[in-house]
């Protein structure tokens, strides 16, 4: 195992500690993913196969689950989590071009979802339960309603701005 801890930058020990925390049981598989990429921002690959032994799982069976669920990510994923709903009522009012706002200010790579920086990661969604307050947008679970294209600037401004101090 020491083999693997220095190649990379996951931490066996925090690991170990939450999945124990789980009783290393399958049945808590998700749980256990969800706070290790609450930890990390996403599931780094050595973490699913430590947690894969840990509970005496195949590594593809851990990957499966983590590979089956949206909620999960396998590449880093910025400081702020940006989605834009594109459903149909969010799509009608704008939602368009407060994403291509977003994206123009966070300065996001075409095909990319994280910035450069490794502070913003903006996905699309197709609903996000809030169609009387199209469009909306969510930034680390803090719902913006009403977004124009204006507005999501001022807080970007305000994000980047704290970011800055």
């Amino acid at each position: 195992m020491a083999e693997i801890a220095n190649k990379s930058s996951v931490d066996f020990a925090q690991i170990k500690q939450i999945t124990e925390s789980y009783d290393c049981k399958k049945a808590n598989l998700i749980a256990i993913l969800q706070r290790i990429q609450e930890s990390y921002r996403y599931l780094p690959e050595d973490a699913l196969a430590y947690v894969a032994e840990l509970i005496g799982i195949s590594p593809a069976s851990v990957y499966g689950v983590a590979t089956f669920y949206s909620q999960f990510s396998l590449d880093p994923k910025g400081k702020y989590e940006i989605r834009v709903c594109d459903g149909t009522a969010c799509h009608v009012r704008g939602s368009m071009p407060v994403l291509s706002a977003i994206k123009k200010k966070t300065g996001l790579q075409e095909g990319k979802i994280t910035s450069e920086n490794g502070l913003f990661t903006v996905e699309t969604v197709s609903c996000l339960g809030a169609c009387g307050l199209a469009p909306v947008v969510v930034i680390n679970e803090k719902v913006y309603p009403q977004m124009t294209a204006d507005a999501i600037l001022i807080v970007l401004d305000t994000l980047m701005k704290e970011e800055a101090e």
